[in-house]
């Protein structure tokens, strides 16, 4: 065998395993960020899961076999697909800010477009008003002239008009469609032609495997990814607990920036977007407007936050090993109560190094569950 196709093996075999680690129930994106920082690579810390496991209490979780995990590659490349996993160069490097990103997602199209220097995403309601969608579609289309990348759902109303109208651009920019189910599936099934489309001029990006069918559940884990792309979000119209204020608080969570389009007080479905302005959303109604607020952050704000590199994470310090005093003392601080993990680390009096690897540990065992905000509770 020669060295290049050694190399090859190696790469795939890594893929493999890594993706055996993702698809294993309860393994989370904290989860799967803590083993590989503990044990180097996927590899080692699947065969250290079932020891984790024991000492938290519980069973191991099934990890799925390597033939399972070839099938599903042998899948995503007959669609056209490939994968994109979080510590690589090709990852979205906006997306890898977020504590939760996805440690794997496949791509169909264009990867350069999550990589612009200005990424918009653009969310609102599906029942939106036919006023709104012409707003969405002709602001996405001025963005795009600019040479901006515009993020969002491919769901019905705002988010159809705001893809096709980056589509449509003359200029630059481009679109990226982040759906809930797999790779392959549609939905809603009157954009299957418009899913193609991003598919091929745009996009396409999945956290879940090849033919997953979306389920309610899966549509704020596709949120947050929308958020993650992108400098700054603009809610178009959205009614109060939309999954598009859900997005919105996200990418307020994650330190970018919120903006919204004012409506009538009349019409419901700008009541969200009324609250978002009156909470503290910037107000915009142009492409210049919604440019104005990303390129001060493009250029000022994020080399302060420092961009994480691709590999930042994954070659730290290992967490510490836990002694039995140690589990026993944080695994009393627990109950059903999410509680901050500082605060654990606070009360508990032990490195934040071994209480992470207790939490793990507990995760592990079935017996933790992560909330949002960095907090945790027994399951």
């Amino acid at each position: 065998m020669t060295d290049a196709a050694r190399a090859v093996a190696s790469s795939a075999s890594d893929a493999q395993s890594r993706l055996r680690l993702i698809r294993t129930p309860g393994i989370g994106p904290v989860t799967y960020r803590q083993l590989v920082e503990r044990f180097g690579d996927a590899t080692r810390a699947i065969e250290a899961v079932p020891t984790l496991a024991r000492r938290g209490g519980g069973k191991a979780p099934v990890i799925p076999p390597a033939e399972q995990i070839a099938r599903e590659m042998a899948q995503v490349e007959r669609l056209g697909a490939h994968y994109l996993f979080l510590g690589d160069a090709d990852y979205p490097p906006l997306l890898a800010e977020m504590e939760n990103a996805p440690p794997a997602i496949t791509a169909r199209g264009d990867i350069g477009l999550a990589h612009r220097s200005v990424v918009v995403a653009m969310v609102g309601a599906r029942n939106a008003s036919a006023a709104a969608c012409r707003f969405a579609r002709g602001l996405a289309q001025e963005l795009a002239a600019g040479g901006a990348a515009v993020a969002s759902g491919l769901a019905r109303g705002i988010d159809t008009a705001a893809h096709v109208g980056a589509l449509g651009r003359q200029g630059g920019g481009g679109t990226i469609a982040v759906i809930a189910g797999g790779i392959d599936v549609v939905f809603p099934p009157e954009n299957a032609r418009l899913q193609d489309e991003v598919a091929e001029r745009g996009l396409l990006l999945a956290e879940m495997p090849p033919g997953t069918e979306p389920r309610a559940r899966h549509f704020p884990h596709r949120n947050r990814i929308i958020a993650g792309l992108a400098q700054g979000t603009v809610v178009v119209e959205a009614a109060p607990r939309s999954g598009s204020l859900i997005t919105a608080r996200l990418a307020g969570e994650a330190g970018r920036e919120v903006m919204a389009v004012p409506g009538s007080p009349l019409d419901p479905r700008a009541q969200g977007c009324n609250l978002l302005i009156r909470d503290g959303a910037t107000l915009v109604q142009t492409a210049a407007d919604v440019l104005d607020q990303i390129r001060p952050i493009d250029s000022r704000v994020l080399p302060l936050h420092g961009v994480r590199s691709p590999v930042d994470g994954f070659h730290g310090a290992p967490p510490e090993d836990a002694s039995d005093a140690a589990r026993v003392r944080i695994a009393s601080l627990l109950g059903p109560v999410p509680v901050a993990v500082d605060e654990l680390v606070r009360q508990s009096d032990w490195p934040p190094a071994v209480v992470h690897m207790v939490l793990l540990e507990l995760e592990l065992a079935g017996r933790l569950d992560r909330h949002a905000g960095g907090r945790v509770a027994l399951a």
